[in-house]
């Protein structure tokens, strides 16, 4: 085994994560945004209401980004790493990238259903919000977890 393998390893947990993360609040907010644009055609005056319902996918390649901010001081080990610590980091971020694409995909799903039913005439945009936060709590929890195993790892 390389002596290198560990770093490695670790470095591509982190980038499926960002990558994993960033895709789905991509796609997630590209589906709002046609739903948006679409919605505009028949009620233009929703535009500040489509936007706020555009943003909850977005979040979720953020928290990607911050998974590598989580990881960064084991990065800087270098070889210095762990196979342990490496596939540990490997396996979180992993979860952390699917877990933020599967929930910022079914956000995109849910806004731009809320953007639809908004744009026929149906007052349920407070409604809708709440719904589409649900998926928010857990691209959250899944932080939450590679932070407790940030710490673990320290």
């Amino acid at each position: 085994m390389s002596q290198n393998a560990p770093i490695i390893l670790a470095y591509v947990g982190v980038i499926l994560a960002i990558a994993l993360s960033g895709g789905g609040s991509a796609y997630g907010v590209t589906l709002t945004a046609k739903a948006a644009i679409g919605g505009m055609k028949k009620t233009p005056e929703s535009f500040g209401t489509f936007l706020i319902l555009c943003t909850p996918p977005s979040t979720n390649g953020l928290y990607g980004f911050l998974g590598y901010f989580m990881m960064s001081g084991h990065l800087a080990a270098g070889t210095d790493l762990s196979m342990y610590k490496a596939a540990a980091i490997f396996a979180a971020c992993t979860a952390l990238g699917i877990v933020n694409l599967c929930s910022a995909v079914f956000q995109g799903q849910a806004s731009a259903s809320a953007i639809a039913a908004i744009s026929s005439g149906h007052d349920i945009f407070g409604k809708s919000l709440m719904v589409i936060v649900f998926a928010e709590l857990y691209a959250i929890v899944a932080l939450a977890a590679l932070f407790l195993i940030n710490q673990s790892l320290l």
